[in-house]
C-alpha cells in the first residue's frame, strides 16, 4: 500500500505540491500570527516588569491593557502614595495610544521619579531631557527606524528632539516629558497610571491593600506587579483569545478546502483504479485507509514545510520589524500540527468514502 501512495502522489506532483504547500500555509498562519500575538504579549509583560515597580495604581475602570486609559485622574495622588509604609518611590505616568503605521503607547515621565522607581536609564547614545520638546526612544525602536540622538521625531502633531538612545525593557519604547504630555493631552495636572516602589517586594500585596483602603481609593484598580503579570495572558486580554480562534478557523477552512478539493479531484480521475483494487479483492475499508494514508503523507510533509517556513520568517520579521516580536511555542507548535492533521483527514473524508462506495463494474467500465 506504501508503495502505491507514493506512486500515486509522484504521478500527479503539482497536486500534490499545491495540497503540501496549502497545509503549509495553514501552519505558517497558525504559528507566526499566534506567534505575534504571544511574542507582542510577553513583549509588553517584560517591558512593564522592567520598569521597577512593585505596585501599579490605576484609576477605576481602567483597562487590562496598559495604555488604554488616558489620564483622568489626579498627579497629586503620588503625594498620597508616597506617605504610605514600605513606599520608597513613586512615578506618576501619562500615557497616550498614538498609530502611526504601528500602535504603540507613548509615555510621558517625571524623569527623576521615573529613575527613582527602575533604576537610571542605560544610553545607548545621547542622554536625558534637556528640555520640553526633547524625547528617549529605546534602542529596538532606534534600530527599527534607523533613529539616532539629534534625530526630529513627530508624535500628536508636535515635533521632538532625540536626546537620547537607551536600552529596552522600560515600560514603554518612546518616553517624553511628563508635563509636555500633559499640555499636549489637555490633562494638565493628571495621571494615567502610578508605579510605586517599595521597600521590599514581598510587602506588594499587604501595600496594595492599605491603598485600597485609603480614603476615594476603594474603586481604584490596585495590584501587586506579579498580580498584574500573572493576568496578561491570552484568555485575560479582551478579544485575543477570540482573535485567535478566528485565525486558527481560517487555517482550518483553508487546509479542509484544499484538501478536499484534491482528494475528490483525485478520486475521480482514479475511477478506474479503485475498480480494478476493489475487482481485486480489495474490501471498502481498504480504500478508504488507502486515500486517508495519501492524505496524512500530504499532510505531514506540508506541516514540515511550514514550520520550516515559520522559522525561517521569524529572525526576517524580527530583522525588519525589532518592535514586534515573534514567539513559536512548542505547544503551539503541536497544537497547530494537531490542527492542520485533524483538517486534512476532514477533508479526505468525505472522497474516501465517495470511492469505498463505487461499483466495481461501473468502474471498470468508466472512460
Amino acid at each position: 500500500m506504501n508503495k502505491m501512495i507514493v506512486a500515486n502522489l509522484a504521478y500527479r506532483p503539482l497536486r500534490s505540491l499545491i495540497s503540501i504547500v496549502a497545509v503549509a500555509i495553514e501552519v505558517t498562519l497558525i504559528l507566526l500570527i499566534v506567534g505575534l500575538a504571544t511574542g507582542m504579549l510577553n513583549d509588553n509583560k517584560t517591558r512593564n516588569k522592567g520598569t521597577g515597580a512593585d505596585v501599579i495604581v490605576r484609576p477605576p475602570g481602567s483597562s487590562a491593557i496598559i495604555g488604554l486609559t488616558g489620564a483622568p485622574v489626579s498627579i497629586k495622588i503620588a503625594d498620597k502614595l508616597r506617605l504610605q509604609p514600605h513606599v520608597v518611590a513613586v512615578s506618576p505616568v501619562v500615557l497616550q495610544l498614538v498609530s502611526g503605521g504601528s500602535v504603540e503607547v507613548i509615555y510621558g515621565i517625571d524623569l527623576p521619579s521615573f529613575e527613582a522607581v527602575g533604576g537610571p536609564f542605560r544610553y545607548v547614545e545621547g542622554g536625558p531631557f534637556r528640555g520640553p520638546d526633547d524625547m528617549l526612544v529605546d534602542d529596538y525602536f532606534a534600530s527599527g527606524r534607523n533613529v539616532h540622538a539629534g534625530a526630529e521625531l513627530e508624535i500628536l502633531n508636535h515635533k521632538f528632539r532625540v536626546s537620547g538612545v537607551v536600552e529596552h525593557g522600560r515600560g514603554g519604547r518612546r518616553f517624553i516629558p511628563i508635563a509636555t504630555m500633559q499640555d499636549l493631552m489637555g490633562a494638565q495636572g493628571k495621571a494615567s497610571m502610578f508605579y510605586v516602589k517599595l521597600d521590599n517586594p514581598d510587602n506588594a500585596d499587604a501595600v496594595a491593600q492599605q491603598i485600597r483602603d485609603l480614603p476615594g481609593m476603594s474603586n481604584y484598580s490596585v495590584m501587586s506587579m506579579r498580580e498584574w503579570l500573572s493576568l496578561m495572558t491570552p484568555e485575560h486580554v479582551p478579544g485575543l483569545s477570540a482573535f485567535i480562534r478566528v485565525v486558527v478557523g481560517i487555517a482550518v477552512v483553508i487546509g479542509f478546502i484544499v484538501i478536499f478539493q484534491s482528494m475528490y479531484t483525485a478520486i475521480m480521475e482514479r475511477t478506474r483504479e479503485i475498480g480494478i483494487l476493489k475487482s481485486l479483492g480489495a474490501s471498502k475499508l481498504y480504500i478508504v485507509r488507502a486515500i486517508l494514508r495519501e492524505t496524512l503523507v500530504l499532510a505531514v510533509a506540508g506541516i514540515i514545510l511550514g514550520i520550516l517556513i515559520s522559522y525561517g520568517a521569524r529572525p526576517i520579521l524580527g530583522y525588519k520589524f525589532p518592535t514586534l516580536p515573534v514567539q513559536i511555542t512548542f505547544g503551539w507548535v503541536v497544537r497547530a500540527t494537531i490542527i492542520a492533521i485533524i483538517g486534512a483527514m476532514l477533508g479526505a473524508v468525505f472522497p474516501a468514502f465517495k470511492a469505498a462506495q463505487k461499483d466495481p463494474i461501473d468502474a471498470l467500465a468508466y472512460e
